[in-house]
């Protein structure tokens, strides 16, 4: 570890439905790169990692850690993101930073408004819920006060009114109705952004951080996403013998 100078970072976040990407190079401005993410991470992320490289005069060599998002979010941009940063780690020979995209969006919405000290972050999480947390962030890092979960907007709302602090991330814009009206400030347009993800990793990479390549893993909340052809018929039974209203 450099502490004469900010890290040297590859910062991949796929976890929603945005690509982005950074190279972080000493004070140098980021080279950052974003795209539609979803199923096209997987096919675009290394083209755009090599032209970022590129474009930053930087080989993976010359890098001190490759950080990613680890999470919570879609499970197919989840294990792309972790795959890609233990592959390149693994051949590089670098460590890795595992990032709470959560806090990601949390930093985000802090870039914008640099005195915001307590915040839930929230994204969509599909199927009628939210991916959420709430952090301090204490002068020089975030800190967890509760630890990412996977919520209803109602219930989502309930905990913002027992703990207020500012909203940020998309669930305000898909569950606006249930969540706006809880948050005393809120900013719907954060987003887990590869700049803000580069604060956090130099910043976990100051603090001791960094882990072996193998030992970095992705955050899931949910565990099933999708329901098997048995099952689907048994909600359909089961909802077919409900009494109608």
């Amino acid at each position: 570890m450099n502490e004469t100078r900010p890290a040297r970072v590859l910062a991949i976040e796929t976890a929603t439905s945005l690509m982005s990407i950074a190279v972080a190079v000493d004070d140098a401005p980021v080279h950052l790169f974003e795209a539609a993410g979803g199923a096209q991470a997987s096919a675009a992320l290394l083209p755009a990692i090599e032209r970022l490289l590129a474009e930053s005069g930087m080989t993976l060599a010359q890098l001190d850690a490759i950080a990613f998002g680890r999470g919570p979010g879609a499970f197919t941009g989840l294990r792309t993101a972790c795959a890609v940063a233990q592959g390149l780690a693994f051949g590089a020979e670098k460590p890795v930073l595992a990032i709470d995209t959560l806090m990601v969006v949390a930093e985000d919405a802090r870039a914008a408004a640099p005195g915001l000290a307590e915040v839930w972050a929230a994204t969509d999480a599909r199927m009628g819920e939210v991916y959420a947390a709430r952090y301090r962030h204490d002068g020089a890092r975030w800190r967890t006060l509760d630890a990412p979960a996977l919520y209803a907007p109602a219930a989502l709302a309930e905990r913002i009114a027992a703990s207020p602090a500012a909203l940020a991330g998309d669930a305000l814009l898909v569950h606006g109705d249930a969540l706006a009206a809880a948050a005393p400030q809120a900013w719907p347009d954060a987003r887990p952004h590869a700049a803000a993800l580069v604060a956090l990793a130099r910043a976990a990479w100051r603090d001791g951080e960094a882990l072996d390549a193998a030992e970095a893993l992705p955050l899931y909340i949910r565990d099933k996403v999708a329901q098997t052809t048995a099952e689907r018929e048994a909600e359909r039974a089961r909802r077919a013998q409900e009494p109608v209203a």
